[in-house]
């Protein structure tokens, strides 16, 4: 019996020499990896209209080796920062940030807070999993309060970020948050991100069995998944819930979508109108 080949239909978009992945077995990154090329895939555009920028952490392998595009793989919390380098000099461009919650809210939250303010043209995609994955599961600024990691055996006693509101209401025109058991909503918010001229932020509640699930009793990656399928919640719904009974759910959903002037736009007609000035 002959055996048909099958190429996936994503392969294109993925260098031919990337062979093998750094993602643990059970990790999420591939569930966002496929969203963000399913969503460029069906707006019809090419990686030619990209720059992806990553920092450190897991997550910053989304993009970097294997997307077939321009990659730039940074320092650990400056990929927002390179990225605005980016937009500035390559307007044209769609540029994409896809980084963890310790890079880009610990490290790098100044970046974060303030790419938001400025409303730069940027899609940030944020993988949150609620700890250091990659250097051996530490408290991260978005660690769940008592919960046990490396550097807190006995309980984290630190708040942990609300990653959407801090983004909200730093500035930010598209804001809105999905867990990796929502792959189809990640792609159509993807598209909205992408589209968007401003400052979108996307985070995605991602496991990470082998440091989060392992450490704090979670489980493996299919019961992490459970969880999120069972806990979270819509905006909706969430408005029509007391608070107590908030707690421990994930509210998901799209957030914030308004119009409001971009950074590299606005700097654009002040330099023509100072050159106009000038007599330039």
């Amino acid at each position: 019996m002959s055996v048909t080949a099958f190429e996936h239909p994503l392969a294109k978009y993925i260098r031919p020499s990337a062979k093998s992945t750094a993602n643990c077995p059970g990790c999420g990154n591939g569930i966002l990896a496929q969203a963000i090329l399913q969503a460029i895939d069906e707006l019809g555009l090419s990686m030619d209209d990209f720059v992806f920028v990553s920092g450190i952490g897991c997550s910053a392998w989304i993009p970097s080796p294997s997307f077939y595009a321009d990659v730039l793989h940074t320092t650990h919390g400056r990929p927002i920062a390179f990225a605005t380098g980016v937009k500035a000099a390559l307007p044209e461009k769609h540029v994409m940030v896809v980084s963890g919650d310790g890079d880009l809210t610990a490290i790098g939250g100044n970046h974060l807070i303030h790419a938001a303010r400025r409303n730069i043209a940027m899609t940030v995609f944020c993988v949150n999993n609620g700890i250091y994955g990659m250097t051996g599961g530490q408290v991260a600024p978005t660690t769940p309060l008592g919960l046990n990691t490396v550097t807190t055996p006995f309980g984290n006693a630190e708040n942990p970020f609300d990653i959407c509101e801090l983004v909200k209401g730093a500035g930010a025109t598209f804001v809105a948050r999905w867990t990796t058991y929502h792959p189809r909503q990640i792609v159509k918010t993807a598209k909205k991100a992408i589209r968007k001229k401003g400052f979108s932020f996307v985070e995605v509640v991602s496991q990470c069995p082998v440091e989060f699930g392992r450490k704090t009793g979670m489980g493996n990656s299919v019961q992490m998944m459970e969880h999120y399928k069972q806990n979270s919640v819509t905006i909706a719904r969430a408005q029509t819930m007391k608070p107590e009974d908030l707690a421990g759910k994930i509210v998901v959903g799209e957030f914030l979508d308004v119009e409001k002037p971009e950074l590299i736009e606005t700097m654009a007609r002040i330099r023509a109108k100072a050159m106009a000035a000038a007599g330039g």
